[in-house]
């Protein structure tokens, strides 16, 4: 299946498919056609004279100076070459591969003055699975991403590196293994591939993804908690959410009582004297609606961004234009709010897996362990998940509200938007491991529950864990347990096993 892109209709679910089963990516025909208008008012326009910023000026605090008429192709480069200037390892192949959609796609919105080769060549490496060597530090968030794009830039030109299935490429055998010779830069070109917010949408999207699948496997991981606590179904009663009326929490409220439905454990449990569960259990539509509500109004932002023009000056029919649509703020600062909410995920879990150690179901002995004392069972997998959420809770602070001159004062406020990018990272590997210490305590003590059973789409995610996860008779290494429930989690088969007659994502 082939993604056409035209600069304003490319949706997170396209993206997120991509990211899953990587396709073909053209540029379309309306799209060709905006762009070639650029390209040519940028010339009707050069002809008159004017200074015009970045394309007859210098950059930044540079702008008054202005260039002569035969170095303008001269500029473009020494721009894209003195602005790599990135530092740290290679950004991961699946933030490329955003970037690079996301790049030509918003050059394919016809506002950027360049020719359709480059939103072209741009899909050529990413067709070619042909990914170019990014560092992932560098970038402030405003002025657009600066470095990080530069070595996009020089990929494209011939001067770059990158990578293909495992093997290096350099200079002009980058865009050779895709199929075209390096492009050749025209007035106002570098500057299109170098402004733009691509870096930070990128990791924020790639946050907002992984955040959905989160999400959703903390929601399973959580019912199957109740299960295996003997907890309560009444906090999950819709009548309580319908009397507050918050749109993520009733989502949530429903796909648990879903989950919920039909159990021996529950039926076996429900006239017993105990009155109410700790708020972890309780709570969880409260909470986890919560985060819904956020990812949701994150992934409202972000499609307007993946088709936004983010570059600057911006090219109109009759003149160029600067502004600061390069400044990320508001993807730096919906990279916060994601953080925040996919740090609390894993906060409330790391809560209830603190339920099984101390004994809030009698049933379940200290710890999960066979031989309390003899063996410590789940109690050291417990201050893993303890750990984990702590450095959450520091990685959560927000970028957004810091700033750094920069350009001799002429860029005095930046986003950090791609920090705020790379800690949500962080913090989404933190949750998966979290959830999947989750998911292997709360098996344990569900097969102590036997022979009463949870529902059936509870005891199938009992049995899809089983099948990672053996039982345990004793002490055992937990380290590979988690590791191989985390990328199950990641891979998003928790997170399928929903009820989709109860479950809305929040991506749409």
């Amino acid at each position: 299946m082939t993604l056409e892109l035209d600069g304003h209709s490319l949706t997170l679910t396209d993206l997120a498919d991509y990211l899953g089963h990587p396709s073909d990516v053209r540029l379309g025909a309306s799209a060709r056609s905006a762009m070639e208008t650029s390209a040519a008012n940028v010339t009707k326009i050069l002809t008159r004279g004017e200074a015009v910023y970045g394309i007859n000026t210098g950059f930044g605090a540079l702008a008054s100076k202005r260039i002569a008429d035969g170095d303008l192709a001269t500029l473009q480069y020494n721009l894209v070459r003195s602005h790599a200037a990135g530092v740290g390892d290679p950004l991961a192949d699946t933030v490329v591969r955003l970037m690079l959609i996301l790049k030509a796609n918003g050059l394919a919105t016809g506002y950027s003055g360049a020719r359709p080769a480059l939103a072209e060549a741009t899909l050529a490496l990413a067709n070619a699975s042909v990914m170019p060597n990014i560092p992932e530090r560098g970038s402030v968030g405003a002025s657009g991403d600066l470095a990080p794009l530069a070595h996009l830039a020089l990929a494209l030109i011939g001067e770059g590196e990158a990578t293909q299935k495992g093997k290096p490429l350099h200079n002009a055998e980058v865009m050779r293994a895709a199929g075209l010779e390096p492009l050749v830069l025209q007035p106002k070109e570098g500057l299109a591939l170098l402004n733009g917010t691509q870096l930070s949408t990128a990791l924020a999207i790639l946050g907002l993804i992984r955040g959905e699948r989160l999400l959703g496997s903390a929601v399973v991981a959580g019912a199957l908690s109740v299960e295996a606590l003997a907890g309560s179904h009444a906090p999950f009663d819709e009548h309580i959410h319908n009397a507050r009326g918050q749109h993520g929490q009733s989502i949530v409220a429903a796909a648990f009582r879903r989950l919920l439905e039909k159990s021996e454990i529950w039926r076996n449990h429900e006239n017993c004297d105990r009155v109410q569960d700790p708020y972890s259990t309780r709570c969880q539509p409260q909470v986890l609606g919560a985060v819904w509500d956020t990812l949701a109004h994150a992934a409202a932002v972000l499609e307007r961004e993946a088709n936004g023009a983010t570059d600057n000056p911006l090219v109109f029919e009759d003149r160029i234009i600067s502004g600061g649509n390069f400044h990320a703020e508001p993807i730096a600062m919906v990279s916060d709010f994601m953080a925040i909410a996919l740090a609390e995920v894993g906060s409330i879990a790391e809560r209830r897996i603190d339920t099984f150690m101390r004994g809030i179901n009698p049933a379940l002995p200290a710890f999960l362990a066979h031989t309390p004392g003899l063996e410590s069972g789940f109690m050291l997998a417990h201050v893993t998940a303890a750990a984990l959420a702590s450095e959450n809770k520091t990685l959560a602070h927000p970028a957004s509200v810091d700033t750094i001159s920069t350009s001799a004062g002429q860029e005095d406020h930046v986003s950090m938007g791609p920090w705020a990018g790379h800690k949500l990272q962080r913090i989404a590997d933190n949750v998966a491991r979290i959830i999947a210490i989750e998911l292997v305590v709360a098996a344990a003590a569900l097969d102590m529950q036997r022979p009463l059973k949870a529902g059936a789409k509870l005891e199938a995610v009992h049995e899809r864990i089983r099948a990672i996860v053996p039982p345990a008779s004793a002490d055992r290494r937990h380290d590979r347990d988690i590791a191989a429930l985390a990328e199950c989690i990641e891979a998003g088969d928790i997170a399928r096993r929903l009820p989709t007659d109860a479950w809305q994502t929040p991506l749409a």
